[in-house]
């Protein structure tokens, strides 16, 4: 009995920790069969496989494809040169800081950065494996490293220089000047362009060339100020657009120096017609890719006593290729400077300073002209209420010259006293843009007196009308004034009678006298 028990018992036993084991078998089966997660955030080349030429450079576009479930900010993509031996890496390692930023990549979404990598000299014919790297926020660790390839072709050695060739040292003296320029550069601002622009002008220059024989140019495509119209005697930033048109060399270690023309008739007064607010005329760059672009920026201050024309501003540049040899080039720019106008007014003189309506008051003062740019068909024109609107031409006024405003003005309609009359002064600058100014000053209409409001009052006596004339006296003064007419004709009439009465009565005592002389014997 006790043995079958026993029997019973083993059974049990060995049937719980078969129910325990074969679960974990099963799992671990489950787990060898089941594939492995790829990975959450991906990196790929977009488009072909490159093929880089010696020296050649060329742009890289990789994409990161984030699968990872939640949204990545702050993603960092940067080629990984610590897990490549240096004699591996193919490229140039020159002053790029070769790292891109993403602000954000949305779970399922792709975006893309571009890195531009030339090939360096010596670079064996050779497939090459290019590692990039992924970090984001609140990780110092990459969440993942990817690789793609890239292909180089027709492997050059770089020859040894020949004695007696020194084109490898040509400008050693300018590099140390351009490299101290860069801490005290002129206000300066350097951005880069990658995409492509119609240009034109262009600089001459002198110096090395790069591998392939040809020297690489730096011309100046354009430029553009801030704010647009350059005034005298204000600050202004001038940006100006730089080009890199070799196809292949990339240049670096520039130097900018600005010169201005003097502007002045004696030691006193003589200044270049645009100064730094910095104190320096120099900038600095690092460098420009081939077939890239460029911006270099300064802030500039225009004399004040500068004519209304534009200046020339000379632009020399200095710079390396791609095996140190020293280049030098130049360029110039031509800047419009405008001329703010500057005028005064006299005082105005009014006579009368109260008209009637239907009356004229004469309107006079001076312009003086104390600005350094020409006025060009000056016109007044006169506005108010009560008056007639009134337009008078003044002509050109040359700089330092005065102008004479007169005109005259008729009453339309009575006014409650003095009226504001504004007079608008308009003129041309030399593009014959119109500018205008105002001044005011006050005018008085009455009404008009007509000689049918006078009337007779009962008490025989002579009113004015509703206009107020002094009738009275005027009537009283005629009436003495003709009386005394009448007077002197009347006194002068009795004379001249008398006069005659006279000569009649002469005349008469000698023809008697006559008479008497021939009766007697």
């Amino acid at each position: 009995m006790s043995r079958s028990r026993r029997m019973m018992a083993v059974v049990v036993a060995a049937l719980l920790i078969a129910a325990m084991i074969l679960p974990g078998l099963a799992v671990k089966a489950e787990a060898a069969e089941k594939p492995a997660e790829k990975p959450k955030v991906k990196v790929s080349l977009v488009g072909d496989n490159q093929t880089f030429e010696a020296g050649e450079t060329k742009t890289l576009t990789v994409q990161i494809t984030n699968n990872s479930g939640q949204e990545l900010k702050n993603v960092e993509v940067a080629p990984d040169m610590s897990k490549e031996k240096a004699g591996a890496w193919p490229f140039v390692k020159d002053w790029k800081q070769y790292s891109a930023i993403i602000e954000s990549v949305e779970d399922g979404k792709s975006k893309s950065v571009s890195f531009d990598f030339t090939r360096r000299e010596g670079a064996k014919k050779n497939s090459y494996t290019i590692p990039f790297s992924v970090y984001v926020q609140g990780s110092d660790d990459a969440i993942v490293t990817d690789s793609i390839f890239v292909y180089a072709k027709n492997e050059t050695v770089t020859p040894d220089p020949t004695p007696g060739d020194n084109s490898q040292n040509q400008g050693d003296a300018g590099n140390g000047s351009a490299t101290g320029s860069g801490s005290d550069g002129a206000d300066m601002n350097v951005a880069a362009d990658d995409g492509a622009v119609a240009y034109s002008g262009g600089g001459s220059g002198s110096g090395g060339s790069s591998s392939d024989g040809s020297v690489p140019r730096v011309i100046v495509t354009g430029f553009d100020t801030n704010p647009a119209e350059v005034h005298a005697g204000s600050d202004f930033t001038l940006t100006i657009h730089l080009k890199n048109t070799s196809k292949k060399t990339k240049v670096q270690n520039m130097l900018f120096e600005l010169e201005a023309p003097t502007e002045g008739t004696d030691e006193q007064t003589s200044a270049p017609a645009f100064l730094p607010t910095s104190g320096s005329n120099s900038i600095y760059l690092d460098g420009i890719k081939a077939d890239g672009t460029a911006d270099i920026s300064i802030t500039l201050n225009a004399k004040a006593n500068l004519l209304q024309k534009p200046y020339s501003i000379n632009l020399s540049m200095k710079y390396e290729g791609s095996q140190a040899t020293q280049i030098e080039s130049s360029s110039s720019i031509s800047i419009p400077v405008k001329q703010d106008a500057r005028f005064e007014f006299s005082e105005f003189e009014i006579s009368p300073q109260t008209i009637e309506v239907g009356g004229e008051a004469n309107v006079m003062c001076s312009l003086y002209n104390l600005g350094r740019i020409k006025l060009y068909n000056a016109k007044a024109r006169f506005e108010g209420n009560g008056i007639k609107k009134q337009e008078i031409f003044i002509g050109n006024v040359e700089a330092g010259a005065t102008g004479s405003i007169d005109a005259m003005l008729k009453g339309e309609k009575v006014t409650n006293g003095n009226s504001k009359i504004t007079m608008t002064l308009s003129y041309e600058d030399e593009s014959g843009n119109i500018s205008e100014t105002t001044k005011d000053f006050e005018l008085e209409v009455t009404e008009a007196v007509d000689d049918s409001d006078m009337y007779m009052n009962t008490d025989g006596g002579v009113d004015a009308g509703s206009g107020g004339f002094p009738v009275v006296p005027v009537v009283v003064v005629i009436a003495i004034i003709a009386g005394a007419v009448a007077a002197v004709v009347f006194v002068k009439k009795k004379k001249k009678k008398q006069m005659l009465n006279e000569e009649e009565e002469l005349l008469d005592e000698l023809d008697r006298s006559s008479e008497d002389e021939r009766e007697q014997p």
